[in-house]
């Protein structure tokens, strides 16, 4: 091969890796396609566990656990019961980005995922907010109010870089804001809007809990979110609670 042709090839070679690197990998199309076929199979699953069962195959969590982070599944006791042959590629246990829970579990267990790039991120956060304040006297590191008793934070002053975390949802960025108290949450305001733009289920004024649309109308849970009232034809964090 000519140095010429070798460059070239080089070059192409380069290109496309860095395509693949331009999109986060668990946002691409076949990835989002391999999450729904992952909940599937999974889904299923868990139905036959239950069925032979009569019980839910979960891992055991305290009372305090978030509900969006709390019942997750127990793939060692679907394998162990023949009812799942292999754990999905994109599992944390198999070094993907998604944990998968059970929601629903008392009326109509449902399988979802849980992104960890989302907890993760809010959980980073969270540690410099609370070492700021517990340093500042107090004092939050806030920049513009966002909504009502939210704020956006200021990565300059906890100490924090940039990091382009991406909805599981949207594929958009998605905002971290944080409470009066300090306390970091994931805002899904703009995935709620897009839900219910794409649902056409548009929530009566004042109805708590709308973050419930993105478990329905997606394939993953809203993690580290506040509750959400609808009003003024728009989605508003309520309250500082992590669910």
């Amino acid at each position: 091969m000519s140095r010429t042709k070798f460059v070239v090839s080089l070059l192409l070679v380069v290109c496309l890796l860095l395509q693949g690197c331009m999109y986060p990998n668990e946002l691409r199309k076949e990835n989002q396609a391999s999450a729904k076929d992952g909940i599937l199979l999974v889904q299923h699953a868990v139905d036959e566990y239950q069925k032979r069962n009569s019980l839910l195959p979960i891992v055991t969590a305290d009372q305090s656990v978030p509900r969006y982070e709390k019942f997750k599944v127990d793939f060692e006791a679907l394998l162990t019961n023949q009812v799942l042959s292999a754990i999905p590629a994109n599992a944390f246990e198999n070094g993907g980005t998604g944990v998968y829970l059970i929601v629903n579990e008392e009326i109509k267990p449902t399988v979802r995922l849980m992104h960890l790039p989302t907890a993760q991120r809010v959980n980073d956060l969270q540690r410099a907010v609370t070492m700021y304040i517990e340093k500042h006297e107090g004092q939050l590191p806030s920049k513009e109010q966002i909504y009502p008793g939210f704020f956006e934070i200021s990565l300059e002053k906890i100490g924090a870089r940039p990091v382009d975390i991406r909805s599981p949802y949207s594929g958009d960025s998605l905002p971290f804001i944080m409470d009066e108290q300090g306390n970091v949450f994931a805002d899904y305001a703009p995935d709620i809007m897009k839900a219910v733009e794409k649902s056409g289920k548009k929530p009566a004024d004042h109805t708590d809990q709308v973050q419930e649309l993105l478990v329905t109308e997606g394939l993953f849970v809203p993690v580290k979110s506040p509750v959400y009232e609808w009003r003024e034809n728009a989605p508003w964090p309520k309250q500082s609670v992590r669910i």
